[in-house]
């Protein structure tokens, strides 16, 4: 197998132009054709991953936090660990892949996992991606609708949740007339035509609309098919932001930070008091995710775990929602253990390469006990 073949599955999960926009996914080092021996499966790129994943003869490694983020204005090999880490990359052959907020934003990912990990249940994005789809229309002759279709529900259209091959039809009469110069499929040049024909309707993640327009366009039997393109406002059920969901049994404030530490293996976390002193309905966000306060609070989550809390966001979240800071790479490095058994389903049981998880902490924060 080939990185470009695992990549493309992977961003398949985790499509990149469900990233925030300035954010830097995908291959960090590396090719697309590139032989896969073994796969090294980590939250970030240091010394130690790297070593271990030569050790292992890993030539691929999936990060979650991308290696290059700034730009790179020199690479001088004596001097910083990242040039130092790019170099041992190159010379050892290795293809860097990182899926960082598009795997934030996507079912099954960090926040998801994180609410999982909680115990919580009928879980959905705490606040959904909008604005990023769009409304395709094309015209079809009745007897190719299956092609058409086929061929852009194959391309990634017309999924919406837990729903695929999700379209629209409605019969109609197409009328043209061909100019001499064209070559019309149905019909007789230079002559008024009417075509019995389907609407066809059917919606795409920004990102992908080329690719279904594309595979549309080579089996559309019409020298110059009729389609429409809307861009849409509405929700993106497929994407968001943090997750919620619900406890089976209501715990107390109390208990319930206990229940966090031991899930999470925390050696400490910040919180603030909440409304009521109970807790049921849950907002999480793995990582940095203050900018969703507002959102939980007006959902009326009783709990919002995330990472990153500034002071004065404690200020804001008391006695409105228990806020609880349990740490960027703890919320975070749990999706790992999906990550790599997603790959090795793919791999198949029969597939000889092998997937790693780093078993150490990357993490560079420590806590000290007086």
């Amino acid at each position: 197998m080939i990185t470009g073949e695992l990549i493309d599955y992977i961003e398949s999960w985790a499509p990149p132009g469900a990233s925030w926009e300035k954010d830097n996914v995908g291959i960090q080092i590396g090719s697309r054709g590139l032989k896969i021996k073994n796969i090294m499966v980590c939250l970030e790129l240091t010394e130690e991953v790297l070593k271990d994943a030569i050790n292992k003869n890993c030539n691929f490694i999936f990060t979650h936090h991308p290696l290059i983020f700034n730009p790179i204005y020199k690479l001088n090999f004596d001097t910083t660990l990242e040039s130092k880490l790019i170099e041992q990359i190159i010379k050892n052959d290795i293809t860097v892949y990182s899926a960082h907020t598009n795997l934030d934003f996507t079912i099954d990912g960090v926040s998801y996992q994180l609410a999982q990990k909680l115990n919580l249940n009928n879980i959905q994005f705490l606040q959904h991606q909008e604005s990023n789809q769009l409304k395709v229309v094309v015209f079809v002759p009745e007897k190719h609708l299956d092609e058409v279709s086929n061929a852009v529900f194959s391309a990634g259209a017309g999924i919406i949740g837990e729903y695929k091959n999700c379209s629209f039809r409605l019969k109609g009469v197409g009328t043209f007339k061909s100019s001499e110069k064209a070559n019309p499929s149905i019909g007789r040049k230079n002559v008024f035509e009417k075509v019995e024909e389907v609407r066809l309707e059917f919606l795409v993640d920004s990102w992908n609309l080329n690719k279904v327009i594309s595979s549309m366009l080579k089996v559309h039997p019409y020298e110059e098919p009729a389609f429409d393109i809307y861009p849409l406002k509405n929700r993106n059920v497929n994407f968001g932001m943090g997750a919620m969901g619900y406890l089976s049994q209501e715990m107390t404030e109390t208990d319930f930070l206990s229940f966090v530490a031991e899930k999470l293996n925390l050696e400490g976390l910040k919180y603030c008091d909440g409304k009521n002193g109970v807790i049921k309905k849950v907002a999480v966000c793995g990582g940095a995710g203050s900018s969703l306060l507002k959102k939980a609070i007006s959902i009326g989550a009783d709990a919002f775990v995330t990472a990153d809390i500034k002071y004065h966001e404690f200020h804001e979240a008391k006695n409105k929602i228990m806020l609880i800071d349990a740490g960027h790479y703890e919320t975070e490095a749990i999706v790992l253990d999906i990550v790599k058994k997603k790959i090795e389903n793919f791999l198949g049981k029969e597939n000889k390469i092998k997937v790693y998880k780093f078993k150490k902490s990357t993490n560079p924060i420590k806590f000290y006990k007086h």
